[in-house]
């Protein structure tokens, strides 16, 4: 039994990782415990080809990670690289396409007008006021949210705060703000687009990685969360897998340790207070606080006793959805795709973001298939060919496709059907097939990771990516049980810092960085002082 460490942080994905180094910083004993053999959770880069190809499994872009906790934990002298995306591209199987490149206007406005010439004044105002709305919402993403109805004086200061931070929003703000929380990704996109190929490409947004069609309520807010961030998007070299092991140079840098192969069978809880973890090995490690990152299913109905818990937060708990119907399909090619509508290589076509969405429609009916118990006949695909700029992915002349589709029925996360999805897969692969002939022949492997791999191999409960669907009512304070939004719980010395938590959904490290101000926080009220400056 290890009586030595200030903190362990259960899980050794980003959050646990921009967790452990900001403790370690601050002089605290850091030990970080990942069960699986390499740390990175979801943004990992394997060699399912090879070693000579090198993969980003499931999470594909850098996006969301904020400029100050790069500059914080140094991450560019650990080998953080990234190369910026390309625009969207979307081949149609009519032998057109639509591309939006954002850097040159006079351009955009041509593809867009080839559609629709009254698309092209609506996009230019969709993008500024998606802008404008980002702009408002994107602080309240780093910000821990206030335990709103507490009537304790730390936490009405912090109600406060967000109040003058809402008087900022005017009337014309607060009904765009209130709408975009309420309203589907259809509701905006078809009052605003006239033509199927923006529809299609934006409606898109809205379910990333969702549980919802573009018809669902709640869906525009997603298209926001995209929106979000200061970030340029862009692929790290070396894959998502380079980012963590950015962050796991950086913790250990700083002093922290970090142990794989090591999962967590129990959080240990003594009269109300976390003692330490429990390895599944049977070694006890003690330590005055624990932070939990795994999805907060695991965390609170099997790491911890529910006994040792209110009964409304392990209801609050059992109630979170974590639906999903992705699959994420990698291949490797021998080739890059000559796209029948674009047959020149360009990296603005292949390096950017490849979107096989040529309706609003079609996605909405392959959500509406899942629902129904049928994976998608029409898979949609967010795609992206990241060896375009890195070659240090696979050998000269080859590339590797990332391909992020939906849906399967959301039960296979627990009772997956393998013939099924490898249809699906086929389908996905016969739908680029058709606006780039060649592609199917081009394939050399193909890795299919659908909702049950996603849940057992890599800890996304129901497969869903951001540990908790981004429905209103699991968003800011809601995020994921009430008055727990603070990144605290019921149990003293316990705090979480997960996907599940604000500021999660997409790889923001986010709730790592705040729950060390809680934990800072915290260890101040009580007069404690770490051990190092």
């Amino acid at each position: 039994m290890d009586n030595g460490y200030d903190v362990v942080i259960v899980g050794g994905g980003h959050n646990g990782l921009v967790a452990a180094a900001y403790l370690a910083r601050s002089g605290r004993r850091t030990l970080v415990l990942e069960r699986r053999h390499t740390i990175g959770g979801a943004a990992v880069s394997e060699h399912p080809f090879g070693p000579d190809y090198t993969v980003t499994t499931l999470s594909y872009v850098v996006s969301l990670l904020p400029r100050d906790m790069v500059r914080d934990l140094r991450l560019a002298e650990h080998g953080y690289h990234v190369y910026p995306q390309g625009p969207y591209f979307a081949p149609r199987r009519d032998g057109r396409y639509l591309h939006l490149p954002e850097d040159d206007p006079v351009r955009r406005r041509e593809e867009i007008g080839k559609f629709s010439p009254k698309d092209v004044d609506a996009y230019e105002r969709w993008d500024a006021w998606l802008e404008g709305l980002a702009a408002l919402v994107g602080p309240l993403l780093t910000t821990i949210p206030p335990k709103l109805g507490s009537k304790r004086p730390r936490d009405l200061v912090g109600q406060a705060a967000l109040a003058a931070r809402l008087r900022k929003v005017d009337p014309r703000a607060a009904f765009d703000l209130t709408r975009l929380f309420t309203a589907s990704v259809a509701d905006l996109v078809e009052d605003r687009f006239d033509s199927d190929a923006m529809r299609g490409v934006l409606s898109v947004s809205g379910v990333i990685g969702t549980w919802a069609g573009p018809r669902s309520a709640g869906t525009a807010y997603v298209t926001l969360h995209h929106h979000i961030g200061e970030t340029t998007w862009g692929f790290p070299r070396g894959g998502m897998g380079a980012v963590t092991t950015a962050m796991a140079r950086a913790a250990r840098s700083f002093g922290a340790e970090i142990r794989v192969d090591a999962p967590v069978a129990r959080i240990d809880v003594h009269n109300g207070r976390a003692t330490g973890v429990t390895l599944a090995s049977g070694e006890e490690i003690r330590a005055g606080t624990v932070i939990t990152t795994a999805h907060p299913k695991i965390s609170f109905l099997h790491l911890v006793d529910p006994e040792q818990l209110p009964d409304d937060f392990v209801s609050d708990i059992e109630a979170w959805q974590s639906r999903s119907g992705t699959v994420k399909v990698n291949v490797a090619v021998d080739r890059l795709p000559t796209f029948a509508s674009h047959p020149d290589f360009d990296p603005r076509i292949h390096g950017g973001t490849i979107v096989l969405s040529e309706s609003l429609d079609d996605v909405e009916t392959a959500f509406q298939e899942a629902v129904a118990g049928r994976p998608a006949t029409l898979p949609f695909a967010d795609m992206c060919i990241p060896s375009v700029f890195d070659p240090t992915l696979a050998p000269e002349g080859h590339h590797i496709v990332s391909m992020f589709s939906q849906w399967v029925p959301h039960g296979y996360a627990d009772r997956p059907d393998p013939g099924a999805l490898a249809a699906y897969a086929d389908r996905l692969v016969a739908r680029m097939e058709a606006v780039a002939p060649g592609f199917t022949d081009s394939i050399t492997g193909r890795q299919v990771i659908g909702p049950d791999t996603m849940q057992e191999e890599y800890g996304l409960v129901g497969g869903n990516i951001f540990h908790g669907e981004l429905t209103p009512g699991q968003l800011f304070h809601c995020r994921p049980a009430a008055g727990y939004a603070d990144l605290r719980t019921p149990i003293r010395g316990l705090y979480q810092a997960g996907s599940a938590t604000h500021g999660g959904g997409g790889v923001t490290g986010i709730p790592g960085r705040n729950v060390v101000r809680q934990v800072l926080r915290d260890e101040r009220r009580r007069g404690l002082i770490g051990r190092r400056s």
